[in-house]
């Protein structure tokens, strides 16, 4: 016969309050990873790697900023990427935009057709600026709207896509012709 159970016993977190299991998922996870290093390691194995990842790189950033070589250069090789891409919450990594326009034709009410220009800001270009050229240039209304990625968008009432990379290039000379891309029936299809 079993004898009488034993409540369990829950070790809580001392920065959360909420069990040591759950602070992954607690408001912030980033100030209770160096308490769950020292009193959980058993919990978070990752983690504890990670910390001493970090204090490896560390001592080989010192070791490289007074002169010293850390054996084979591991130490500068792997912090250059690590600045490069950003990590989001949940682990996710965020990639940097690459520098391209793209130029999309969009049929409404059967006849009337709007070009969205995307991506003239990665190249230092004030879309505010860039919607009133091309409203002046191709007599037509245009304004700056927030795209379905909730980034900004120029939005061109007409049919200008093949018009518009002449004048993009030549207003702004810092927008390679090469930078910029159709969207058609899908694809993306360079308009050099």
């Amino acid at each position: 016969m079993a004898g009488k159970p034993q409540p369990v016993r829950v070790l809580y977190c001392a920065v959360c309050s909420l069990p040591a299991e759950y602070c992954e998922f607690g408001p912030d996870f980033e100030k209770c990873k160096p308490w769950l290093i020292q009193n959980a390691p058993d919990l978070y194995p990752d983690l504890v790697k990670e910390a001493n990842a970090k204090e490896t790189d560390k001592v080989a950033n010192q070791l490289q900023s007074t002169g010293i070589s850390s054996g084979g250069g591991d130490g500068a090789a792997s912090s250059a990427p690590k600045e490069e891409v950003k990590r989001l919450p949940g682990g996710k990594i965020k990639k940097k935009d690459k520098q391209e326009v793209t130029i999309e034709k969009v049929t409404r009410n059967k006849r009337k057709c709007i070009t969205t220009v995307k991506g003239l800001e990665l190249f230092g270009v004030k879309l505010s600026d860039a919607s009133k050229k091309l409203g002046k240039k191709f007599a037509t209304g245009a304004s700056v709207v927030k795209g379905p990625t909730e980034k900004d968008q120029i939005d061109v009432q007409g049919d200008i896509a093949y018009d518009i990379v002449e004048f993009i290039t030549d207003t702004w000379p810092d927008v390679p012709e090469a930078a910029i891309f159709f969207i058609e029936d899908g694809r993306k299809v360079p308009a050099a």
